[in-house]
């Protein structure tokens, strides 16, 4: 079986995340077109830019992505504004899902690690176990 054409404008990482949401082909860009495929991209968690928008209706116009008139680009923009702003919230990647404070117990000093942390927590640490960064005792 012959591998699939490659779509024009389009690189492997790209190309990945397409395959993943079910575009495969120009055929399936085609009967998708380039805004549903960049907004397939979004429900899935991806993070396409407005350049990956621009590439996929390049290829749909068999031109580079620079030479997408710039009439359609602000369609393209508007219409993809609107059908983003309908998305749920997306979550950051290592967001699991679950209760934030379920993994939370203590802190270092026993106070409880789910909201305890104040501005002096928050610094650089120097490694050594004490929440202040200092030399964790008095010693030479």
């Amino acid at each position: 079986m012959a591998a699939p054409a490659k779509l024009r404008n389009i690189g492997p990482k790209s190309a990945a995340q397409l395959r993943q949401v079910g575009v495969r082909s120009i055929d399936d860009l085609r009967a998708l077109g380039s805004l549903e495929a960049f907004v397939k991209l979004k429900r899935a968690g991806f993070r396409p830019s407005l350049n990956l928008l621009y590439s996929l209706e390049g290829a749909l116009l068999d031109c580079h992505w620079q030479q997408v008139p710039e009439a359609r680009r602000s369609e393209l923009i508007l219409a993809a504004d609107a059908a983003s702003a309908a998305l749920p919230k997306a979550q950051p990647r290592w967001f699991s899902g679950g209760n934030a404070s379920a993994g939370a117990t203590t802190s270092r000093d026993g106070d409880d690690a789910a909201g305890a942390r104040d501005d002096d927590d928050a610094g650089s640490d120097s490694g050594d176990g004490s929440p202040d960064g200092g030399d964790g005792g008095g010693g030479d």
